[in-house]
C-alpha cells in the first residue's frame, strides 16, 4: 500500500476531528443532566403540577447559562448556547417534537391575486378545482387553469378586468394579454407568496424557542416542511404555524343600535325554527300517544319559544360594543340563525353590511361574547395590520399580559383619525385577528398620535408572547393547513434512545465477539478498525449538522453489518492466497488488492438504493439514508485502509504471525463442492410456488396500508393496565364510523387509527377528535385525569396521547407515488450499473430477478401474517425503506457472488457450468459469514430495539434470507440459463 504515511496521518486527524465534533454533544448533556437533576431538587412530586414546574425550573436553568462558558478547550471556550448549535442533532423519534407539512391555499392566493373577484366563471373554475384536487397529483394551479378554460370555452379571459387584470396586477397584467400570456405571471406570482409564507413561518419559528428548528420547501407544491424537536406544548405550535394573523380594526355598533333587529330576528325565527317540543312530539311512541292532554301544553308552551333570546346568556348593557354573551356550544347555532335569509331580510339600512363576530373566550370559560362590526360594500375594515412595523409583549394598566403595536407612517395617521373619531363619537374599535375580536376598547383621551396602540385581552403570557411574534414576523399570504404531522412525546423519545442504543451496544457487542473467534487475532484487528468507524460515523454526522433518528440508528447498525462484511472478503481472500503457497505479507497485500472489485461493486449498488431512498424518503426515512450513506463511505475507508495499516504494524518486525483463524474456524467451509446448478430446477419450482402464494395473498388478501399510504389519522394511547384493543375499537366505531385498533408494543399500549374526516384540515377538527376520543376512553384512564394531561401525557409522560400522526389523503397520494417511482428507480439503475460493470445483460438479468423474487416474498409474508404477529406490520414509509434495503443488500450478495463468477470464469472459461459451481463454493464462508453477522444484528435491534422499528426490521430479516438464497439459486442460475454459450463440462476419465 503506498502513501502509508499520508493515509495514517488522515486516519489520526478525522479521528480527532470526528471526537471534537462528538465533544460538544458529551458537554451538553452533561449541562442537561445538570439541569434535570436541579429541578428535581426544587421541585418534589408532592407539589400540584410538578411535571410543568420541573420544566420550568430546568428551563430556566438553562436559559441562565446560554451566554455563560461551558466548555473550555484551552485555545478557545464555548458557552452553552453555542454548544448546543454544535451537539449531535437528534431527531424527533428521539428527542419528542413536532413535524409537520403545511399547505399553503393556493385557492386562497389565486383569490387574493383576482382581488377577491365575484367572476362566476373564476369561482366555478375553483369549485371544481377543489373537486379536481381531491383525486389528482397536479399542482392546484395547473387545475385551475385547465378547470377555468373548461367553464369559460373562450367566453371570458384571464386577462378579465373582473379577474386578474385588475389594480393590483396593472402594472403586469393587461386585458388585451391571451391566457398562455397570463399563466406564467400567475405562476410566478403564487410562487412569490408560497417564498413569502416560508419567510413569515420561519420569522417565527426562530422566535418560538425551541432548539436545532428545521423549516424547508418541498418542491413546487407549496408544500413546507417544519420540523420542531422538543417542542411539548402541541397546540401552541399548531396555532402558530397556522394562524394567518389577519389583523384588522373595525368600528363597532353598540348593543342599542342592533337590539331593535335581534328582536325581530326572534320572532320571525319563532315560525321557522322547528322546537324541540315540536321534534318530541313527531318522534312520539304509541304509548307517548295516550298522554295527548300533556304533549297539547307543551305545544303550547312552545308557541313562547324565543329561538335567538333562548341562546343568549346574557345581554349587552347600553354603549356596550359588546351586544350578547353566548354559550360556546350554541355559536354555531346562533350564527345559522343570523344567516337565514329570513333574518338577513329583516337588516335595517344601518346593519345592511354588518359582521357579526365572536370575541377570544377567557381561558376555561364556556361563554363568549359577540360583537357587531361597521363593515361595507367591499367588507372592508376602518385599518388593515399591514401597518403595524413591530410588535412586542407587553402589560397592560391592569398588570395583565397584553401586546403593544408600532405602525408605519401611513398607519398612524389613519390610527389618529379612527381614534379621533371614536373619541367624539364615544365609539370603539374592535382588534380583530384572523377573524376574532380580541378587544374593543374605548377612546377616552383624544386621538391617538405616533402610531402605538395595544392589543390586550385574557392572555397568559406565552399567549400574548406569540401573538407578539405573530405581528412581527408578518401574516401569511394564504391560509396554511397541517395536511401531515407527526406529534411525538418526550417519554415516547427518550424511550427510543433506550431502546436504540441498547439494541446497537447489544449488535456491537455481537459482532466484536464473533469477528474474534472466526478470525483470531486478525478479527481484534477489523474490530478497532470497526470501533473507529463508528466514532466517525457520528462524528461525521455532528459536523454536517445531520439529524439522527431512530431508522439512522438502524441503518447505523446496518453498516457494522456491511463493514464486517468487507473486512469478511478481505480475510477470504488472504487466506486463499496462503493456501496458494504465497508468504504472509504477499498473501495480505494481494488479499486486499483481490476483494477491492467485489467490495466496492456491493457497496455501490446500496449506495445507489440509498440515495434513493434520500430522494424520494421524507423525515427519518432520510435520516436512515443519511447514516447508511455516510456508514458505506467510513466503512470503505476502515476496511480498506485502517484495517491493514494496523495488521501491516503488527507485522512489521517480522517477529510475529497472523493467521486469520481461529483453531475451531480453520477449516469451517473447506473442501466444500456443492453443484448449485444442477439444483436449479428444484430451486426454480420452490420459488415459482413461493412467488405465486405470495402473489395470490396479494391478490385476495392485499397489505395493512398504514396512515402514510391511504390517510387519516393515527394515535398511539398509553394505559395504565393492559387493555383490550377489540372492546376499544367497538367503543370508538360508535363515534368514528369505523377505528382500527391494535395493541403496540406492551399490552397497555394501542395504536388507533381512524379515517373519520380525513378530508377536513384545522386544528378545529383535530381537536374534535381528540376530545371524542378522550371521552370515550375515560373509562380506560385513572380517575381525575384532565384532557389536557390526556393529550399531553399525564404524570411523568406516560399516560395518554404519547404519539399523533396525521396524513391527508392527497398527500398519501404523493407518498404511495413516489415509494413506487422509488422502488421502480433503483432497480432500473441497478440493472444499469450491473450492465456496465459485467458488460453482459444476463448478469443484469438475474440480477433484477433476483430482486423481484426477493420483494414480492416479503410483501408476500406481510400479506398473510400482518393480523397474526404481535407487532405493527403496516405498509408505511418505513417499509418502503426495509425494502429498498432488502434491494440493496440482494443485490450486494449478489454482485460479491458474480464478481468471483467473472474472475474464474476469465481465468478458466465457463465449461459448462462447473467453473460457476466452482465460483459459488470459494464465496460460500463469505456468503454465509456476512449473511448471519447481519442477521445478528437486526435480529438484536428486532428485539430490543423498540416497537416502531419491529416491522421495519422483521421486513430486513426476512429479506437477508431470502436475498441470501437468491444470489446462489436465483440470480447465477438465471445468468446462466439465458448465456447462448456456456461450453461443455470437462469429461470425467472412466
Amino acid at each position: 500500500m503506498q502513501n502509508k504515511g499520508l493515509i495514517r496521518l488522515f486516519a489520526i486527524l478525522f479521528g480527532i476531528v470526528s471526537i471534537y465534533q462528538l465533544s460538544f454533544t458529551f458537554v451538553a448533556n452533561k449541562v442537561e443532566n445538570e439541569a434535570e437533576t436541579y429541578a428535581l431538587n426544587q421541585v418534589t412530586e408532592t407539589e400540584e403540577d410538578y411535571v410543568a414546574k420541573r420544566e420550568a425550573v430546568e428551563s430556566r436553568y438553562l436559559d441562565s447559562l446560554s451566554n455563560q462558558e461551558v466548555f473550555n478547550l484551552g485555545v478557545s471556550s464555548y458557552t452553552y448556547s453555542e454548544v448546543k448549535d454544535k451537539e449531535l442533532n437528534k431527531g424527533l423519534d428521539l428527542k419528542g417534537g413536532i413535524n409537520a407539512i403545511l399547505q399553503i391555499s393556493v385557492k386562497d392566493i389565486l383569490k387574493g391575486l383576482a382581488d377577491n373577484s365575484k367572476d362566476p366563471v373564476f369561482n366555478e373554475a375553483l369549485a371544481r378545482a377543489d373537486e379536481a384536487a381531491k383525486d389528482s397529483q397536479d399542482d392546484y394551479v395547473e387545475l385551475f387553469f385547465q378547470e377555468f378554460e373548461a367553464v369559460s370555452n373562450g367566453s371570458t379571459k384571464l386577462a378579465s378586468p373582473d379577474i386578474f387584470a385588475n389594480k393590483t396586477l396593472s402594472e403586469e397584467i393587461n386585458f388585451q394579454m391571451s391566457d398562455e400570456e397570463v399563466k406564467p405571471i400567475i405562476r410566478r406570482k403564487i410562487d412569490e407568496s408560497v417564498v413569502s409564507a416560508f419567510e413569515v413561518l420561519r420569522k417565527r419559528i426562530d422566535k418560538f424557542g425551541v432548539t436545532q428548528p428545521n423549516i424547508q420547501r418541498l418542491g413546487t407544491s407549496g408544500r413546507i416542511l417544519v420540523e420542531l424537536p422538543g417542542a411539548k406544548n402541541v397546540e401552541r405550535v399548531k396555532n402558530l404555524l397556522q394562524s394567518t394573523a389577519q389583523l384588522e380594526f373595525w368600528e363597532t355598533f353598540k348593543t342599542e343600535e342592533v337590539t331593535p333587529f335581534l328582536i325581530s330576528a326572534n320572532n320571525t325565527l319563532r315560525d321557522l325554527v322547528e322546537t324541540k317540543e315540536e321534534v318530541i312530539e313527531e318522534e312520539t311512541s304509541e304509548i307517548d300517544s295516550l298522554l295527548s292532554d300533556v304533549a297539547q301544553d307543551s305545544l303550547d308552551i312552545a308557541e313562547q319559544n324565543n329561538p335567538l333570546f333562548d341562546l343568549i346568556v346574557s345581554a349587552g348593557f347600553q354603549g356596550s360594543p359588546m351586544v350578547a354573551t353566548v354559550a360556546i356550544k350554541d355559536t354555531a347555532e346562533f350564527t345559522s340563525y343570523l344567516k337565514k335569509p329570513e333574518v338577513r331580510a329583516l337588516r335595517p339600512a344601518s346593519l345592511q353590511y354588518a359582521k357579526f363576530a365572536w370575541g377570544i373566550p377567557a381561558k376555561n370559560a364556556e361563554v363568549v361574547n359577540l360583537y357587531v362590526l361597521k363593515s361595507n360594500r367591499n367588507d372592508e375594515p376602518a385599518m388593515n395590520g399591514d401597518v403595524i412595523t413591530d410588535a412586542a409583549q407587553t402589560f397592560d394598566i391592569a398588570g395583565r399580559p397584553a401586546v403593544s403595536m408600532q405602525m408605519n407612517t401611513r398607519g398612524a395617521k389613519i390610527w389618529e383619525e379612527l381614534t379621533g373619531k371614536a373619541f367624539r363619537e364615544g365609539g370603539n374599535i374592535a382588534i380583530v385577528l384572523d377573524n376574532i375580536v380580541y378587544s374593543a376598547p374605548g377612546v377616552s383621551k383624544g386621538a391617538i398620535t405616533g402610531g402605538n396602540s395595544e392589543i390586550s385581552g385574557d392572555f397568559s403570557l406565552e399567549e400574548a408572547d406569540d401573538l407578539a411574534n405573530v405581528l412581527r414576523a408578518g401574516k401569511l399570504p394564504a391560509s396554511a393547513e397541517i395536511i401531515q404531522s407527526d406529534i411525538i412525546g418526550p417519554s415516547l423519545g427518550q424511550e427510543a434512545i433506550d431502546s436504540g442504543m441498547t439494541s446497537f451496544l447489544i449488535a456491537m457487542v455481537l459482532v466484536l465477539i464473533w469477528m474474534v473467534f472466526y478470525y483470531g487475532k486478525a478479527g481484534i484487528f477489523a474490530d478497532i478498525a470497526l470501533v473507529f468507524n463508528i466514532v466517525l460515523i457520528f462524528g461525521v454526522l455532528a459536523g454536517l449538522g445531520a439529524v439522527l433518528t431512530l431508522p439512522g440508528i438502524a441503518g447505523i447498525v446496518l453498516t457494522i453489518g456491511m463493514s464486517v462484511d468487507a473486512n469478511v472478503l478481505i480475510f477470504e481472500r488472504v487466506k486463499e492466497e496462503v493456501k496458494k503457497g504465497k508468504g504472509q505479507m504477499q498473501a495480505i497485500s494481494d488479499g486486499f488488492s483481490n476483494a477491492l472489485s467485489s467490495i466496492l461493486d456491493a457497496n455501490i449498488t446500496t449506495g445507489l438504493t440509498a440515495i434513493i431512498l434520500l430522494l424520494f424518503g421524507t423525515g427519518p426515512i432520510q435520516g436512515f439514508a443519511t447514516t447508511l450513506l455516510i456508514g458505506i463511505a467510513t466503512s470503505l475507508f476502515t476496511a480498506i485502509f485502517v484495517t491493514r495499516l494496523l495488521i501491516e504494524w503488527y507485522l512489521k518486525s517480522g517477529k510475529n504471525r497472523l493467521d486469520f483463524y481461529t483453531g475451531l474456524t480453520k477449516n469451517l467451509f473447506a473442501n466444500i463442492n456443492v453443484d448449485f446448478l444442477s439444483k436449479r430446477k428444484i430451486s426454480y419450482i420452490f420459488s415459482a410456488v413461493l412467488v405465486l402464494v405470495s402473489a395470490v395473498m396479494l391478490f385476495t388478501k392485499g397489505l395493512d396500508g398504514g396512515v402514510d399510504f391511504v390517510g387519516g389519522r393515527s394515535y398511539t394511547v398509553r394505559f395504565v393496565d393492559p387493555v383490550n384493543p377489540t372492546e376499544i375499537a367497538n367503543d370508538l366505531s360508535e363515534d368514528f364510523g369505523t377505528a382500527e385498533v391494535k395493541t403496540y408494543g406492551d399490552p397497555n399500549q394501542v395504536k388507533i387509527t381512524t379515517k373519520y374526516k380525513v378530508d377536513e384540515d384545522g386544528a378545529a377538527v383535530d381537536e374534535e377528535i381528540q376530545k371524542t376520543m378522550f371521552t370515550t376512553l375515560q373509562k380506560y384512564l385513572p380517575d381525575g385525569i384532565t384532557y389536557e394531561e390526556f393529550i399531553h401525557g399525564s404524570g411523568e409522560k406516560t399516560i395518554g396521547i404519547v404519539q399523533a400522526i396525521k396524513v391527508g389523503p392527497t398527500i398519501a397520494d404523493d407518498i404511495k407515488k413516489n415509494a413506487v417511482w422509488a422502488i421502480l428507480g433503483s432497480l432500473a439503475i441497478v440493472f444499469l450499473y450491473i450492465l456496465l460493470r459485467f458488460s453482459k445483460w444476463q448478469f443484469s438479468l438475474g440480477a433484477v430477478t433476483a430482486v423481484f423474487h426477493d420483494v414480492v416474498i416479503v410483501l408476500g409474508i406481510f400479506s398473510a401474517f400482518s393480523s397474526i404477529m404481535p407487532f405493527n406490520m403496516e405498509i408505511d414509509q418505513a417499509f418502503i425503506a426495509a425494502i429498498l434495503t432488502v434491494i440493496g443488500y440482494s443485490l450486494n450478495d449478489t454482485v460479491v457472488v458474480f464478481d468471483r463468477i467473472r474472475e474464474v470464469i476469465k481465468e478458466k472459461g465457463w465449461r459448462g457450468g462447473e467453473n460457476v459451481n466452482e465460483a459459488l463454493n470459494s464465496t460460500l464462508s463469505r456468503t454465509l459469514n456476512t449473511s448471519l453477522t447481519t442477521l445478528v444484528v437486526l435480529l438484536a435491534i428486532f428485539i430490543f430495539g423498540g416497537e416502531s422499528l419491529r416491522g421495519f426490521m422483521f421486513a430486513m430479516i426476512i429479506g437477508i434470507i431470502v436475498g441470501t438464497y437468491s444470489s446462489l439459486f436465483i440470480a447465477t442460475p438465471v445468468m446462466f440459463d439465458t448465456l447462448k454459450s456456456k461450453g461443455e463440462r470437462k469429461k470425467k476419465a472412466e
